[in-house]
């Protein structure tokens, strides 16, 4: 690809990453653009340890950060490749996305790229609203398991509660939370699902999954509309490091 071609991909990517959903409203990354591919790093100046004392919440919206780069790289025709924490040394540096083969957008990948440009969701777990359709639920489900994680249906009545689960506890787990998060609130918004979460979690007694730890509590409820892929968001963020 020519520079002018690369310098207009790279700046689609940036944009798509920086209008992810933060978790504490800030943005404790920023996106760095390195030989021929888009670094995710933690910016100190902006992160808030008595917010966040492992950088958990940190991580989880990173992973969020991801999922917006490979959809965007999608609609330019490429592969995203990304590797989580590629470097030791730099404990900061997050991730990395590189454009690779050519490849065609499928129609789902519209669709949830025109997600991203939709109004975050609740962060607050409230009650009411009527249960999604099973199937819905279940496609969710699969949505989150692509991503490395678990999305469990809690037992009970009426409204729909889930819990996002990984393997682990430690930061690549987060940040694979992260990516299933964000990949289920953009499959939710497409099939008419509307999720409010809540990450600020320390058990969940009625998971039952022994050596599953909780990362993200979810509710889920019947939306209005799908996303019809015309509304955006009023505020494009960026930020290049």
């Amino acid at each position: 690809m020519s520079a002018p071609v690369v310098r207009n991909s790279t700046e689609r990517l940036v944009v798509a990453g920086t209008i992810a959903p933060t978790l504490h409203d800030v943005h404790a990354w920023r996106l760095a653009v390195a030989d021929g591919r888009i670094e995710v790093h933690a910016d100190p100046a902006r992160f808030r340890p008595m917010d966040d004392p492992s950088g958990r919440s940190l991580h989880l919206s990173c992973g969020a950060v991801l999922v917006n780069l490979r959809l965007a790289a999608a609609q330019l025709g490429r592969e995203a490749v990304i590797r989580l924490l590629p470097d030791a040394e730099h404990p900061r540096l997050l991730a990395s996305v590189r454009l690779t083969r050519r490849r065609r957008v499928t129609r789902e990948e519209r669709l949830l790229y025109a997600a991203t440009l939709r109004s975050v969701p609740s962060r607050a777990v409230a009650g009411g609203g009527s249960a999604p359709e099973v199937r819905a639920v279940q496609e969710l489900s699969d949505t989150a398991r692509l991503e490395g994680a678990t999305l469990h249906v809690l037992p009970g009545d009426g409204t729909c509660r889930a819990v996002l689960t990984t393997g682990s506890d430690a930061p690549q787990a987060w940040m694979r939370a992260g990516r299933a998060l964000q990949a289920v609130l953009l499959a939710a918004t497409i099939r008419s699902v509307a999720v409010s979460f809540l990450y600020e979690i320390v058990d969940v007694p009625e998971l039952g999954v022994p050596g599953d730890v909780p990362q993200v509590v979810l509710e889920l409820s019947r939306a209005a509309l799908p996303v019809d892929g015309q509304d955006e968001r009023q505020r494009h963020r960026e930020r290049v490091g």
